[in-house]
């Protein structure tokens, strides 16, 4: 039987990259988005193609019910659930200095980018615990797609910056909790990511990559996180649980 992984915000972007790598890796897959079921279903066909059974799971993952409803589709579909992937994420509305930005913004970045992950993935992780006191054998894992601003500092976004170093800790927490039951949990950091969260500000960073913002002169691709998704999704990194994986071509490294 084969394994199953959801994935937040798998319809677009990095997590749709993620999506299509772990289909080719032979996973089964719960993609979650919050657009409507009829406006996806050349993403679901795509997939399908790609040997995998698919369940789109329409919902909104800052919300109490959507939560519910996401998982309860997936154990209705599958009855299993082996890899979450938290990757759905928000930026800000509109980049505003830290001096001038919102609380209406705050709450909308903070509800969807932590608040929704971190309670997605305690029912998720007590759903795993359950599986794994039924068959010892279980394997399973949990992956935060968080991001190089976790770490370095933006004051135009400072909501994002916060959500991300919040999901940072989490991912920390949830790895001392579920080490008892043999359960990994994981961050990955990605770097500056050519998607439609970032079409907005691509001559910005054309101009930064040309000036030499990172060690690999070149934009980063969701690709390139999906790989690394599917190295630990396949159990590569068995005894890793809490850690960092950086994907942001050099980015983060200190240069003089």
């Amino acid at each position: 039987m084969k394994k199953v992984a959801l994935v937040t915000g798998g319809s677009r972007g990095i997590g749709f990259g993620i999506v299509k790598q772990l289909a080719l890796l032979g996973f089964d897959l719960a993609i979650n988005g919050i657009r409507p079921e009829e406006s996806v279903e050349e993403i679901i066909s795509a997939v399908k193609e790609l040997g995998a059974d698919v369940k789109y799971c329409q919902g909104n993952i800052a919300l109490h019910e959507d939560r519910k409803r996401i998982l309860s589709q997936v154990k209705e579909h599958f009855n299993r659930l082996h890899i979450l992937v938290n990757n759905a994420g928000i930026a800000p509305a509109e980049r505003r200095d830290i001096l001038d930005a919102t609380e209406e913004s705050f709450d909308e970045v903070i509800s969807v980018n932590l608040k929704g992950n971190y309670f997605l993935t305690q029912d998720a992780a007590n759903w795993m615990i359950d599986q794994k006191r039924l068959d010892p054998e279980f394997d399973g894992c949990i992956i935060n797609i968080s991001s190089i601003s976790a770490t370095v500092a933006s004051v135009i976004r400072g909501e994002y910056c916060i959500s991300k170093a919040g999901v940072s800790m989490a991912t920390q927490l949830f790895a001392v909790r579920l080490g008892e039951f043999d359960i990994p949990v994981y961050e990955i950091r990605p770097g500056v990511t050519q998607t439609d969260m970032t079409s907005g500000v691509k001559e910005k960073y054309d101009r930064l990559f040309a000036n030499g913002l990172c060690v690999q002169n070149r934009w980063g691709q969701p690709e390139d996180v999906a790989k690394a998704v599917g190295a630990l999704a396949s159990g590569s990194f068995p005894y890793s649980t809490g850690q960092v994986f950086m994907v942001d071509g050099g980015l983060t490294i200190p240069r003089l």
